[in-house]
């Protein structure tokens, strides 16, 4: 009887691979995903450290696995207010009601509040992201402090603003609806 011999894979014999590009012939997809080291990293920003898609990897010294789940979940809530202020950019643009038809107000101020509210979804989106950047280096180089800046303050006043301003409009043009 006969043993079955193993079947190979051409790839892995390099008498028989197909050449390779000699420009990525050091890239591959698992070299991308490598993790890197933040320890070994000192100068530059670690966001943008190599291998690009690799996860970061930090020391646990204290709190610190806590501190970066946390400025995640901080930059998935301005991802969240940014999708939905996208959304609301999209109704307010598409004028939707339920029970009637926009009115001729509704239909000239849909337009320029759809876009304000789309420009500040992407600066709110921005934000977030910048915010989540910044903190991050600082956490690899052991000197965040937990605070926000006059950037982030404003903008986020500016979009509370902008929502309950939008809001009052919206109310005061349904009154002038009722009482015509």
């Amino acid at each position: 009887m006969t043993m079955p011999t193993p079947q190979t894979d051409p790839e892995d014999n390099p008498e028989t691979s197909p050449p390779s590009c000699s420009c990525c012939s050091g890239l591959s997809f698992s070299e991308l995903r490598r993790p890197a080291e933040v320890g070994d990293y000192s100068s530059g920003n670690v966001f943008c450290m190599w291998p690009i898609l690799g996860p970061l990897l930090v020391e646990n010294e204290s709190s610190d696995t806590r501190d970066h789940c946390a400025n995640e979940r901080t930059f998935l809530s301005y991802l969240r207010l940014s999708v939905y202020m996208a959304i609301v950019a999209v109704a307010i643009v598409l004028s939707f009601h339920i029970k009637s038809q926009p009115s001729d107000l509704e239909l000239r101020m849909a337009q320029p509040l759809g876009i304000i509210f789309w420009l500040l979804s992407l600066s709110c989106l921005i934000l977030g992201l910048g915010n989540y950047i910044k903190t991050l280096d600082k956490y690899s180089r052991k000197v965040a402090i937990v605070q926000t800046g006059w950037r982030t303050q404003s903008i986020m006043s500016l979009i509370a603003l902008s929502i309950v301003g939008t809001c009052v409009v919206l109310l005061v043009i349904e009154k002038v609806r009722v009482d015509s």
